[in-house]
């Protein structure tokens, strides 16, 4: 148990482990309780499946979404790994192949949903297993106010209790308030061993802009990545619907995805997304969960998502696989007050509607901010140390103006006003306009009336937005959005704090000259065709294309150019059973020779007993024809050469014995050799 970067190699196909991993698969193995919080696409998967691989028995994983469950079962099984799924979606042929594998002792991971767990003979037929390992994905799904919410979940520290096993708790979504939720009911109370990863992705690039014609923006943007796999999460069902048709009429390949749809056509768009290279799928927040696609490129908001886990899990879809990847998330005053009103109109108590504005809060200012996205997004969750290259205001720096003045003029609007109205009105009484309301309220006779004359309208409804942004103002519900002040704008009015606001005019989104490209121009018709490759290979095996190798893998085959099996099998993400499977159909395509390598050798790629069983190869042709070349040829069989490479044997007589006399004869001395000299 102690080299667990065997089975890494392997069976998974990876030459090291991510930041982090080691230590989590370690632990587990050891036998310890585990909390480990890791960024999505951090690899927290492989931090459960490997130790399932070296513990003797079974890893029941406790998963809340079918497709996401279906995924990694035919990954693993792809990989080898003997895994199932109990669901509502299995057929009886499925599920009797689950069983008869529990029956015999050769399942290594069980897949369950926790509704599973409510039944008690669920959890009297696992006491029959030999589990050693529960482990649970998605772990926040126990935190009773947040947003996944699924109330099984808290049966599975009974479960532990009951099968007396270690736990493995993994989420990519925990602040501080969640984590100990997840330590009081899947451990008791009990700290676990707890690992909490740096929650940096710095393959992706993060950019915010303010709503302006926010479909022409989306559009723009996808324009820009056209042929690539992305995400557009909308705040509403019937946006997705029309915002899915507005990019296929732009000639893209899309299509949408919500709660409201019948299961079979949700069941169509994940089978699309999983299958289709460069298919953009335009959803409410019910896609993704289930989504364990490496190569997503790119994932955009065209409404404001509801908290900053919200944000940062959703954006973390794209680029799982490590490579570049892209973000663009739209917002403005509206999506302010929609989720302050959500948020009050809620059924929450006081103190859990404060913390969800504080959540809000932290997503707004990173909205707002006027410096580095990535420092301010990581800040939320406790990372100091940030460098940054991958975000808008890295790329283009905003210019700033001193907005205290501004934002007292507005603050004394809305004071003198009653916190009766919206941001509407209150800039017509700033800047003296004389309306049929304001006249009826007799609002002209207002000190402030006229007061911020020196600023465009457009720049006043940018300093009522960011003030909002930064939670200076809230709409009030029950007077039907109206402004009201927050505490937080008592320094400002009382001049003890001064504040800093970007420009609006600097706030347009410069189009990023051109998409970085995942590969060379050199290189880029052989990753064409190796995805052609995989493509007919999925399609044969009816498994989405990434289970076979995911882009980063192609890239690397495109950009190293294997030819033998043995280059194939160093490269990453390229494991044993990947490499018997699909190995020459690959390199096919490099080389362009089809001949297949004996069955005995392959075997052998990647390993160092594939150098000796060559090099014996090579012995044996120079003397096919004996030492002078005269005598009658004779050879060995691949398998004869396959056992000798196997058993390796040290003396004449044990030669003898596995080719026989005459072969030991002209062959004995050198196998020899090469044995002695590789050994």
């Amino acid at each position: 148990m102690s080299n667990v970067k065997t089975p890494l190699r392997e069976i998974f196909g990876f030459n090291q482990f991510r930041a982090g991993q080691q230590d989590i698969v370690e632990a587990v193995c050891a036998g310890k309780n585990v909390l480990a919080i890791m960024p999505t696409g951090g690899g927290k998967s492989l931090c459960y499946q490997l130790p399932a691989l070296l513990l003797d028995g079974l890893t029941v994983v406790i998963s809340p979404l079918i497709a996401l469950m279906r995924d990694q079962v035919r990954a693993l099984e792809a990989n080898g790994v003997a895994a199932g799924a109990l669901t509502s979606a299995n057929t009886q042929k499925e599920t009797d192949a689950v069983f008869a594998q529990l029956n015999d002792q050769t399942l290594r991971l069980l897949y369950l949903a926790p509704e599973r767990l409510a039944s008690s003979g669920m959890q009297s037929l696992l006491s029959r297993y030999n589990v050693q390992l529960i482990a649970v994905d998605e772990a926040h799904c126990v935190s009773q106010w947040g947003h996944d919410f699924r109330p099984d979940y808290l049966r599975i520290g009974e479960l532990r209790c009951k099968l007396n096993v270690p736990l493995a708790a993994f989420t990519a979504t925990a602040d501080a308030e969640t984590r100990q939720e997840i330590i009081e009911r899947l451990f008791d109370g009990v700290s676990p061993e707890t690992f909490l990863r740096g929650f940096d992705r710095p393959n992706i690039h993060m950019s915010f802009q303010t709503k302006d014609s926010p479909r022409k923006q989306i559009l723009n943007f996808a324009a820009v990545r056209k042929g690539q796999s992305g995400i557009v999460y909308c705040g509403t069902r019937a946006k997705t619907e029309s915002l899915s048709v507005a990019l296929r009429e732009a000639g893209h390949s899309a299509c949408h995805y919500h709660g409201g749809m019948e299961a079979e056509a949700r069941r169509q768009v994940e089978m699309r997304f999983a299958a289709e290279d460069g298919l953009i799928v335009v959803a409410t927040v019910a896609f993704g969960m289930g989504v364990d696609k490496p190569d997503i490129r790119w994932v955009a908001h065209a409404d404001l998502p509801k908290s900053i886990e919200s944000y940062y899990q959703e954006i973390g879809r794209a680029g799982r696989d490590g490579a570049p990847a892209e973000s663009l998330t739209l917002y403005g005053s509206d999506d302010i007050r929609l989720r302050r009103g959500q948020i009050d109109e809620g059924l929450a108590p006081p103190e859990r509607k404060m913390a969800d504005h504080g959540r809000l809060n932290s997503l707004l200012g990173l909205a707002e901010a006027t410096e580095c996205r990535r420092k301010t997004l990581l800040a939320y969750f406790g990372d100091e140390e940030v460098t940054c290259d991958q975000c808008d205001l890295c790329d283009n720096s905003p210019k700033t103006f001193d907005g205290t003045t501004a934002v007292r003029k507005a603050l004394s609007a809305v004071l003198r006003t009653e916190e009766r109205f919206g941001a509407g009105h209150l800039i017509d009484l700033l800047k003296g306009n004389e309306t049929d309301k304001i006249r009826a309220f007799s609002h002209q006779k207002l000190p402030t009336f006229g007061v911020g004359q020196e600023l465009s309208r457009q720049t006043w409804q940018s300093v009522f937005r960011q003030m909002m942004g930064l939670d200076l103002l809230r709409p009030d519900v029950k007077r039907y959005g109206a402004l009201c002040i927050t505490e937080n704008a008592l320094p400002i009015l009382r001049d003890q704090y001064r504040i800093t606001l970007r420009e609006e005019s600097e706030r347009k989104h410069k189009k990023r000259s051109q998409v970085r490209s995942l590969i060379s121009d050199e290189n880029a018709p052989l990753l064409s065709a190796l995805k052609s490759t995989r493509k007919a290979l999925a399609e044969a095996a009816r498994i989405p294309a990434y289970i076979v190798f995911n882009d980063k893998t192609l890239i690397d085959i495109a950009e190293q150019r294997p030819t033998t099996l043995d280059d194939m099998a160093r490269i990453n993400g390229v494991g044993a059973k990947k490499l018997a499977l699909y190995g020459m159909a690959f390199l096919s395509v490099i080389t362009g020779d089809t001949d297949r390598v004996h069955p005995n050798r392959r075997k052998l790629s990647g390993h160092s007993d594939g150098a000796l069983y060559d090099q014996l190869l090579e012995a044996q042709t120079s003397l096919v024809r004996g030492e002078l070349g005269t005598d009658k040829p004779m050879s060995c069989s691949a398998s004869l050469l396959a056992k000798i490479t196997r058993m390796k044997p040290k003396t004449p007589d044990d030669i003898a014995f596995i080719l026989g006399t005459q072969k030991a004869e002209r062959f004995g001395d050198a196998f020899l050799d090469v044995l002695e000299r590789l050994s």
